[in-house]
């Protein structure tokens, strides 16, 4: 996929995942492409964005990605740091985040999310890391965004674990919940944002559909790389291309974390 600024299919992912952030989102960040797509939306369109890491660093501000929740960058740049157990109860229990915005290894039809194994509980051919708070983050968040991604390896008719609840297996998961036994359930994953597509729930059956293709990339390719017979919105919409500053930022942003993960910052950088 090309487009005039020659950005490549994991950029237009990014941007698109940036994209969905508002200005003044409070956004609970999984690391890796998540992390990349939220600190691009505050270094450009969102910058009253706040961001929350699991380890407990508020309103962070990250000159360079984090290598996992523990990196010493976001509680060096974060308004505040709080113990785990007041960011899980007070922050996300207490209904207080907008967005949770996840990654995964597994996604299926109906959003469910697999961090866990590949395989047979009992004789998995691979151990993965875990659900973290993720299960948590998709339960309380008002809504969840996922960024992940295409191929049929991830994308399964069936995730082999639910580590992490989409709408279940049947998508009814999140349907008939007691208000006063859940009162701060989210509505579950609205969006899944990939390098081919953007995919959302429908509103009747919970099935993930396409209801937007990225510039250049055809029905076909989407079909090819989902392991189910996935549907098409009536409407399928095309996703806006990149802006030049979102392609320059976004590039700058990860060329700085390279060279800083591999101890070659510069001077200016490591004095700022």
């Amino acid at each position: 996929m090309s487009t005039a600024l020659d950005v490549t299919p994991s950029e237009m992912m990014t941007v698109t995942a940036s994209r969905a952030l508002n200005n003044r989102t409070t956004c609970f960040v999984g690391i890796g492409l998540p992390s990349e797509a939220a600190n691009l939306a505050r270094l450009t369109h969102a910058p009253e964005t706040v961001l929350i890491y699991e380890s407990g660093t508020l309103q962070t501000r990250p000159d360079v990605l984090p290598l996992s929740i523990g990196d010493g960058e976001l509680c060096e740049t974060a308004l505040t740091t709080v113990a785990v157990p007041e960011m899980f109860r007070y922050w996300l229990q207490g209904g207080r985040v907008d967005v949770g915005f996840l990654g995964t290894a597994q996604i299926d039809k109906y959003a469910n999310l697999n961090t866990t194994l590949i395989g047979d509980y009992r004789e998995p051919k691979v151990r993965l890391p875990g659900g973290g708070g993720a299960p948590e983050i998709a339960t309380n968040s008002k809504e969840v965004f996922v960024m992940v991604k295409h191929s049929r390896r991830t994308f399964v008719e069936a995730v082999d674990f639910v580590t992490t609840l989409g709408f279940g297996r049947d998508g009814t998961a999140r349907d008939n919940v007691h208000p006063e036994t859940a009162r701060h359930l989210g509505k579950g994953p609205t969006r899944v944002i990939t390098d081919l597509c953007v995919m959302r729930p429908d509103p009747e059956t919970r099935e993930l559909i396409v209801t937007e293709l990225h510039p250049g990339v055809t029905r076909e390719a989407v079909i090819e790389a989902t392991g189910w017979p996935v549907r098409f919105a009536e409407s399928v919409g095309t996703t806006p291309a990149p802006s030049a500053e979102e392609i320059e930022v976004l590039r700058a942003l990860k060329a700085r974390t390279e060279r800083h993960h591999a101890g070659e910052a510069t001077e200016q950088e490591r004095a700022s």
